[in-house]
């Protein structure tokens, strides 16, 4: 009999997010709720488990802002099994702070955090029969421009310009990542995942959302549990849909995907 798949969630603790792990608890995975703090992060999974009737595993919790969190949670995970690690987690800032390593928070939270946490426990991923990165991106990724030299926005801060570019950063490293780790039995993909009445929609755009929370969790669970075999694509509900033209360029990818690393301290993966 087949081991429930075991599922991380970051940002878990409302939103899509919340609803996210609530659906693939019933779907019977073993969901990890990860929160910024430990109380919110086991609240949510107390809620969950109230809300399922299903035994959730102990919940982790990190402030993604930081550098040192994100490796401390990887750290503190081990050599535990992990089969899908689901990029939920996500900031619109209307004004521009940096954090605590010098870095533009959006850009930290939204791509630098996903990125070194996909790194750090890609050993985890590679046992498992199918390990799944998958990013939670947004439409608003086809309105970006990426500016490698030029990351935290330093020049220049717009709210909707650092949100879309951080975007635009999921849909990249999942390609590349596609790419990076094609040899293993490791997929990485994005989504859209809706526009669903959220904090962050409410708080970034001033606006309410026409999908519902069960739709806007609805790619993020398919791609946790059901597609096979498919990598490096970017879904629209439920179906690999065309991103962006900078979303589609090989040469960005890997420009990007370079300066991530040196950006966040790792050595970049082989490039085939």
């Amino acid at each position: 009999m087949a081991m429930s798949p075991v599922v991380l969630v970051t940002g878990a603790t409302d939103g899509i997010g919340k609803e996210s792990a609530r659906l693939l608890a019933l779907r019977g995975a073993q969901v990890v709720v990860h929160g910024r703090t430990a109380k919110s992060a086991e609240n949510a999974r107390l809620a969950i488990e109230s809300a399922t009737g299903k035994a959730l595993p102990a919940s982790v919790h990190a402030d993604l802002s930081s550098l040192d969190e994100v490796r401390a949670l990887a750290a503190a995970w081990g050599d535990r099994p992990l089969d899908v690690l689901l990029h939920n987690a996500g900031v619109f800032m209307t004004e521009r702070r940096l954090t605590p390593d010098g870095r533009e928070l959006t850009m930290a939270v939204n791509h630098d955090a996903p990125f070194l946490l996909s790194h750090l426990l890609r050993p985890s991923l590679e046992r498992a029969p199918q390990g799944r990165l998958v990013f939670v991106s947004s439409v608003a990724h086809s309105r970006a421009v990426l500016d490698l030299k030029d990351l935290d926005f330093a020049r220049r801060f717009d709210g909707y310009a650092a949100y879309a570019a951080s975007k635009l950063a999921n849909v990249l490293c999942a390609v590349e990542l596609a790419r990076r780790l094609a040899s293993t039995r490791i997929t990485a993909n994005a989504l859209h995942p809706g526009v669903v009445s959220t904090k962050l929609l409410q708080t970034g755009f001033g606006m309410r959302g026409s999908d519902s929370l069960a739709a806007g969790s609805a790619t993020s669970v398919h791609l946790a549990l059901d597609e096979v075999g498919v990598s490096g694509r970017y879904f629209v509900a439920g179906r690999p849909a065309q991103p962006s033209a900078p979303a589609r360029d090989a040469v960005l990818a890997r420009q990007f995907y370079e300066v991530s690393c040196a950006r966040v301290g790792i050595a970049p993966l082989p490039s085939p």
